[in-house]
C-alpha cells in the first residue's frame, strides 16, 4: 500500500527520522507514537505528498508519489489534519461534498450519489444533524467529526490521520477508534494515525510505528512494539501496562524522587 525507503525528514539542524525503511500493507491500522516535536505530523504530511521529504523516498501501490498525478492521488489517499481554520461560511454538508471532487473530472456540480455518500458520512459520525450548519458555529468536536466525515466521504483506501480524536469527548474517541478500526478489518482499508492515547492506539491498531525525535524509530506489531521498557524510553516517561481482560491499559506512573 505504502512504504518509504531511506526515508529522511529534518527540521532545522535536527534529523527527526533518519533512513526510515517501512511498509504499510492494505488492511492494516498504524499508529505513529513519539514526544512533541518528534517528527509525526511532519512524516504524516510527507507520506501525504505535503512535503518532500528531505532524503530517500515515499511510495504508494509501486509508484513515488511524484509519480502520481493529483487527481489520481487524491482518489487514493486522504489526509486529515491536525487543526484547520475556517476562513469562509460553508454549511456542514458542503464542506463533506468537497471531498468527493476528486471524482467529478469535468463535473463541477456535484451529483446524487456524492449528496447521498455525504450524507451516510455525516451519520456515521453523529453529525448529520449538524449537516445546513455553519461550521464555524461547531464546537471544536463537532467541527472534528464533521472533518473526518468528510475524510469518509473521500472513500479512498488510504486514510493518514494526524491525531484524529483531537477535541473529541471519551465517547467518540472510542466510536472513531472503532470506526477505523473496522474499515480496516471489514473494508481493507489501511489507517495511519497519529495519537497520545495509547490505550486507544493498542486497541484500534495493528502495527506501532515509534519515534524518537533523534532520527532513531522502532516499528512492527503493536504487542511487540508497544512495551513498558520501549515507550518509557520513547517517550522520556516511565509506563506501566496493565492486563485488564482482553484489554491492554497503558499508565504513566510516578517518577521516582
Amino acid at each position: 500500500m505504502i512504504e518509504t525507503r531511506q526515508l529522511t525528514l529534518t527540521a532545522g539542524s535536527r534529523t527527526l527520522v533518519r533512513k526510515l525503511d517501512w511498509h504499510v500493507r492494505a488492511g492494516e491500522s498504524w499508529c505513529v507514537i513519539g514526544r512533541n516535536g518528534a517528527g509525526k505530523s511532519t512524516l504524516i504530511r510527507t507520506l501525504a505528498g505535503l512535503r518532500d521529504a528531505d532524503a530517500g523516498t515515499v511510495a504508494m501501490d509501486g509508484r513515488t508519489l511524484a509519480q502520481w498525478p493529483l487527481e489520481d492521488l487524491a482518489r487514493h489517499r486522504a489526509f486529515l489534519p491536525q487543526s484547520r481554520s475556517d476562513a469562509f461560511s460553508y454549511r456542514a454538508i458542503e464542506t463533506v461534498l468537497a471531498a468527493r471532487h476528486p471524482y467529478h473530472a469535468s463535473r463541477y456540480w456535484e451529483g446524487s450519489d456524492d449528496l447521498a455518500i455525504a450524507r451516510n458520512a455525516l451519520a456515521a459520525m453523529e453529525v448529520l444533524d449538524l449537516a445546513e450548519r455553519d461550521v464555524r458555529t461547531l464546537s471544536g468536536g463537532e467541527r472534528q467529526r464533521v472533518a473526518i466525515a468528510a475524510m469518509l466521504a473521500q472513500d479512498t483506501p488510504l486514510l493518514l490521520l494526524d491525531e484524529p480524536a483531537n477535541a473529541l469527548d471519551l465517547a467518540h474517541q472510542v466510536s472513531v477508534m472503532r470506526l477505523l478500526s473496522r474499515l480496516c478489518r471489514e473494508q481493507g482499508k489501511t489507517v495511519v494515525m497519529i495519537g497520545h492515547d495509547l490505550s486507544h492506539a493498542h486497541q484500534a491498531s495493528s502495527h506501532a510505528l515509534l519515534l524518537m525525535g533523534d532520527g532513531e524509530w522502532l516499528a512492527g506489531p503493536v504487542d511487540e512494539v508497544m512495551q513498558a521498557p520501549i515507550l518509557s524510553r520513547y517517550l522520556g516517561h516511565p509506563i506501566e501496562v496493565i492486563e485488564h481482560g482482553a484489554r491492554r491499559l497503558f499508565i504513566p506512573t510516578e517518577e521516582s524522587t
